[in-house]
């Protein structure tokens, strides 16, 4: 074989590595700028949103709703302060936002409250601006504990000043958050609060506090996996059982 045929399919390997290089690195840079401006992806790790988002629930979390503050580009860098391409969330969307306390921590909880709002809950019912939010209790919310033994949590439909409605769970009246002083949110902050009202940690608790508008990355829409985790990836054949095939690509209400 000549040099020069070498030399030919060294050069063809090389030009093939380097479009390979090339196609990937292109993936990569439209995916962290979708990630950015568009839509990025989260997991629901806990269950202080059930029963409107379940541990092992994915979705899509829409960058743009709020506009993008330094937290929504990959990593954080502090490359400007404020926040560009403003619009105010809305009375009760879901939002994740950076945990005020450490600034790193991702969570997700409903806006309940607006600048200058006050919050306060007695025996479990919500007040805004002094007035009772109405509630309307429906069936139990029946799951199956790690003994193997089914609970039932009260489970009630709740609609904001704004007509946003939605279902909450409130095992008891007399809980640690179940009574509150009121709560005045600052200007450039909001008030968020979990659905499982007896299991989240909230704003109403020192460790989260009010949510400075800096630190909102985007509503949460849709979902687009759900998981009972009880099957690894690569488990196939229990994906069937694993899989929650009714919250696959389901509005966020």
């Amino acid at each position: 074989m000549s040099n020069t045929t070498i030399s030919t399919k060294k050069k063809r390997r090389g030009g093939t590595l380097w479009e390979t290089f090339k196609t990937i690195l292109y993936a990569i840079i439209a995916a962290m700028v979708v990630r950015t401006v568009a839509y990025e992806p989260f997991n629901i790790p806990s269950g202080s949103m059930i029963p409107t988002l379940l541990v092992g629930d994915y979705l899509f979390v829409s960058k743009f709703s709020y506009g993008y503050t330094h937290y929504s580009l990959p990593w954080s860098p502090r490359l400007f302060s404020g926040r560009i391409l403003h619009s105010v969330p809305e009375r009760g969307d879901v939002a994740v936002f950076k945990l005020p306390t450490d600034n790193e921590t991702d969570y997700i909880k409903r806006i309940i409250g607006l600048p200058g709002d006050r919050i306060q809950m007695l025996n479990s019912m919500l007040y805004i601006n002094g007035e009772p939010v109405p509630r309307e209790q429906i069936e139990d919310y029946v799951y199956t504990d790690a003994q193997g033994s089914e609970q039932r949590i009260p489970r009630f439909i709740e609609t904001l000043p704004n007509g946003k409605s939605f279902t909450t769970l409130d095992r008891a009246s007399d809980g640690l958050l179940d009574n509150t002083p009121v709560f005045v949110v600052p200007e450039g902050h909001y008030f968020a609060m979990g659905d499982n009202r007896d299991s989240s940690l909230d704003s109403r608790t020192r460790q989260v506090g009010y949510i400075p508008e800096e630190n909102l990355i985007g509503r949460a829409d849709s979902i687009f996996f759900s998981s009972n985790g009880t099957a690894h990836f690569w488990e196939v054949w229990k994906w069937g059982s694993a899989i929650r095939g009714s919250r696959l690509f389901t509005e966020i209400k």
